[in-house]
């Protein structure tokens, strides 16, 4: 009942302020076009400092803003340009003309989402927390045809691997960011909570035991720009912005076609990749916009897998079994692989917007993205009986998983002004993703008795995720009423609707039809959900906040958040958040931050539950077993002692300096440490084959009413972490020769270490059972698992109609663990280098080639025997910098008209 109260209380308050009003002042507009060297340029962004009023120039370049009548500050930004900033005086019922010629230069700097809820606009180097800003071109000249996968070679501080033999998460890149979890990083489409997958990792890669978002479900040639807030932002943003918040901004454009085109090829000769995306922006009326998108990839898969040396027979004696391998044909190489699944994407988005008044506006989006992924698990050989049926497949056979992806989003919204002054904005965004698994040329070895007629392809179940999110947003600036530059005051509530589902596979994918057998039930490489897995939960969040943020004189900035957020499923968390900045001079401006954050527990993290084959180390060799995932809340989890989960809580401390020298260079210095208390993770195994024989007794006797598990695993707030690091960007451009050169410096480090004792409950000795419940391996993982040291520096020239791009990116050592210590492994630092060249033709059509990686440069080896696992792995698939494929040439070529 108070938490009804509380809600009807804020309710009525809003009502309150929104029928508030003075008369209106008389109008007027600003209108104009924005060129560059004769050049009409469509997509500038022109907005008015210290107001929201926004918008883009058209693809005839021209811009048109109404206004109530007085003096304003105009603020006109573009890629590639220096910013334009003047005075202009806005007189009722007239029509102002202002043309702005934009300037080659740097970057355009200026923030204008994330990061702050002041209306006032704040450039990169004046904000009071650091943010990148990456435009459409920087993405496109990566080379890179997946937006994960640009980011990851353009922002230090990002991380994106793409992972193999690791189920569905060989097809959903972990995303992260200042070396946390993919689940600690929170992402916006146009300022609004963009949903999670349906997928949560649970296999042996970077964010195990966590559900990201998969940035690569929008379409590339949608993107105007990418933000990235590299600040703890619980208060101002909601749960998972422990790490920072990415925001993606779509195209707003009209009248003009964009098409890019793109083909490339590992230097093995695999990894054929092609995409294709093609955006159209329509008018809508006088002053609304249609920009549509449709985009199609496709990537071939990759193999970097060794000849396998170890036994394929049931066989005494080496000389035996090679002679079965030549009499049966059977090949050792390639037998597995070991490389980027292969894949199949289709997106389209529509972003949309209309002025309906000059106090009122709407907008959206919709999108739609599929894809089809392939990818492999580890070979079965036929002297492995208890999962081949050797009458099928008597030399063994290589089981696929492939995936059907779906993502769904749209969002619609309503802003505008109210005569007291106060802006507003009203959206509701909903947005779901499933991934079904099917298993393809496998077998239910429990089957035998059928011999060769026995199934080899299986479904085996699906997982869905939806949210719907509901915003309410006050804001207004009043800082000339208390005499100050600015005062702004900000305030909202957030509702939100979250669903989980796994829906159960056929029968024959998870059930074993003769367990007194010895052999293996279900699918082989990916037993199906069971009907005891199949889940439907869904829960209800309801968040407020206040951001009071104010420029005390020109030199001084503060700002304090504060945000209340209720689950329906396990109760309140509430986050603040100080900020402040000084300028000294435009040589010299400090800043800093101050806050704690949250990130609830998953559903996923909650009810996901499942049993998989898992491959152990066996006396040297990789042997399958039966892992099953059981629910926080399940018997067995109470029985292990598993805590109920709870939600993570985080420090964040962050210093900087910015300099900005001259109209041409930036710097920028930020320290960041983050402290993360009961952080969510992903248990290690409860073998009931343990080797100490305490341990072995109790598992086995908790392990009893599951005789076709091998061992358990929970998701529990089992650690504490503490992140320090450092990122610095360096960014300046001027004329050389008859040309222009751009460059960019960026660096990020960041060190994570555990912090105290592993939290193991009361029911089980915590001597015993805390280096099981989170072992050498998955504390490796979040200490070393991603690089701690990422820097790149980006060369750009353009001489005429020519652009060079040269781009050096070093990634740090990176290592893996093992509870066998003489089975650690570390890998050395290495430098990626890509190189690229574009002409552009008079009539707005580019070509570009290039080489991503071109001096071909991989991974440092596996040096352990038995790491490599029959000579099967060449390089880690547990700790990776920046993939093992190699070098990959490309061809592309882009056209605007």
């Amino acid at each position: 009942m108070k938490r009804l109260l509380k809600k009807i209380i804020f309710y009525c308050s809003i009502s309150f302020l929104m029928v508030q009003g003075v008369a209106a002042q008389g109008t007027g507009t600003i209108s104009g076009n924005v060129s560059s060297k004769g050049e009409n340029l469509s997509g500038a962004v022109v907005q008015v400092e210290g107001r929201k009023n926004i918008t883009t120039s058209d693809g005839n370049g021209n811009y048109s803003l109404t206004l109530p009548a007085g003096s304003y500050t105009l603020l006109v930004s573009f890629a590639g340009m220096t910013s334009f900033s003047g005075a202009v005086t806005v007189k009722a019922n007239t029509d102002t003309k202002l043309d702005i010629n934009m300037l080659s230069g740097v970057k355009s700097d200026v923030v204008n989402v994330v990061g702050s809820r002041s209306n006032t606009v704040r450039s990169l180097t004046s904000s009071p927390a650091p943010v990148d800003i990456f435009v459409a071109k920087d993405l496109i000249a990566t080379g890179q045809v997946e937006p994960g996968q640009m980011l990851h070679f353009i922002a230090p501080s990002f991380n994106s691997n793409r992972q193999t033999i690791a189920d569905g998460t060989d097809h959903l890149d972990p995303a992260t960011l200042r070396g946390l979890g993919p689940d600690q990083v929170l992402v916006l489409l146009n300022g609004k909570r963009r949903h999670n997958t349906a997928l949560i990792n649970v296999n042996g890669t970077v964010g195990r035991g966590s559900v990201g978002t998969d940035l690569n479900a929008i379409p590339a040639n949608a993107i105007e720009k990418i933000e990235i807030l590299r600040d703890g932002a619980a208060a101002q943003y909601g749960s998972d912005a422990i790490a920072g918040v990415i925001n993606i901004v779509t195209k707003k454009t009209t009248g003009k076609t964009g098409v890019n085109l793109q083909l490339g090829q590992q230097y093995e000769g695999d990894g054929a990749s092609g995409s294709i995306g093609v955006n159209h922006g329509f008018k809508l009326g006088e002053t609304g916009y249609l920009n549509a998108t449709i985009d199609t990839r496709y990537r071939g898969a990759t193999n970097r897998v060794g000849a396998y040396d170890g036994f394929v027979y049931t066989t005494s004696s080496v000389a035996a079994d090679n002679a079965l391998v030549a009499s049966n044909g059977f090949s050792r190489e390639k037998n597995m692989q070991i490389g980027n699944s292969k894949l199949v994407n289709l997106g389209t988005m529509l972003s949309f917007g209309s002025t309906l008044n000059e106090s009122l506006k709407w907008f959206g989006n919709v999108g739609l993205n599929y894809r089809k992924g392939e990818a492999a698990g580890f070979y079965r050989y036929p002297r492995q009986t208890s999962q081949v049926i050797l009458a099928k497949y008597p030399n063994g056979f290589l089981p696929e998983i492939q995936s059907t992806i779906y993502d769904y989003n749209w969002m619609l919204g309503l802003e505008g002004s109210l005569k007291n002054g106060w802006n507003w904005d009203v959206s509701n965004t909903w947005g779901k993703n499933t991934f079904q698994f099917d298993v393809k040329n496998s077998n239910n070895a429990s089957q035998f008795a059928l011999g060769s007629a026995a199934q080899s392809d299986f479904y085996a179940g699906q997982l869905g995720f939806s949210q719907n999110t509901f915003n309410f947003n006050l804001s207004k600036d009043i800082g000339k009423k208390l005499n100050l530059p600015s005062f702004n005051i900000a305030t909202g509530i957030e509702t939100r609707t979250d669903r989980y589902q796994i829906k159960e596979g056929e029968e024959a994918s998870w059930k074993n039809y003769d367990p007194a057998s010895g052999r293996v039930g279900g699918s082989q490489v990916f037993p199906g959900f069971q009907p005891a897995n199949a889940v439907k939960e869904s829960r209800n969040v309801f968040g407020m906040y206040l951001d009071l943020e104010s420029d005390i004189t020109s030199k001084f900035l503060i700002g304090v958040a504060g945000r209340v957020e209720d689950y329906s499923d396990y109760g309140s968390s509430v986050a603040g958040k100080l900020t402040a900045r000084y300028k000294f001079h435009d040589l010299l401006t400090v800043r800093g931050a101050l806050s704690n954050g949250f990130r609830a527990p998953s559903l996923h993290q909650r009810f996901f539950s499942a049993v998989a084959t898992v491959f152990t180390t066996v006396s040297g060799n990789l042997e399958p077993r039966q892992q099953g995932t059981f629910r926080n809340n399940s018997k067995l989890a109470d029985g292990f002692g598993i805590l109920p989960l709870g939600p993570e809580t985080s420090k964040n401390l962050s210093f900087g300096f910015t300099s900005k020298i001259g109209k041409a260079t930036n710097i920028t210095i930020d320290w960041y440490q983050i402290n993360i208390d009961n952080r969510i993770v992903y248990s290690a195994a409860f073998d009931r084959n343990d080797p100490n024989a305490a341990r072995r007794a109790i598992i086995q006797g908790l392990l009893s009413p599951y005789p076709d598990v091998n061992s358990a695993a929970f998701f529990t707030n089992a650690v504490n972490t503490k992140t320090t690091g450092m990122d610095i960007v360096a960014n300046t451009g001027g004329k050389l020769g008859k040309g222009r050169i751009d460059l960019t410096l960026a660096l990020n480090t960041n060190k994570t270490l555990l912090q105290g004792a592993i939290k193991t409950g009361d029911k089980l000795p915590a001597n015993l059972f805390a280096g099981v419940l989170f072992n050498v391996t998955e504390a490796g993982r979040i200490e070393w698992g991603q690089p701690r040291e990422k820097q790149s520096l980006n060369i750009r020239y353009g001489l005429s109609s020519w652009t060079f791009n040269l781009r050096n990116t070093r990634f740090g050592q990176v290592r893996s663990f093992d509870p066998n210590p003489a089975l650690n492994e570390a890998f050395t630092a290495k430098v990626i280098t890509d190189l690229s060249i574009g002409y552009k033709f008079k009539n707005g059509v580019s070509l570009n080639a290039g080489a991503n990686n071109i001096l071909d440069v991989y991974p440092d080896k596996l040096q352990s025997v038995a790491n490599r696992s029959n000579n099967r792995f060449i390089y880690s698939r547990n700790a990776t910098q920046f993939g093992f494929n190699g070098g990959y040439y490309f061809i592309g070529a882009t056209a605007n008209f």
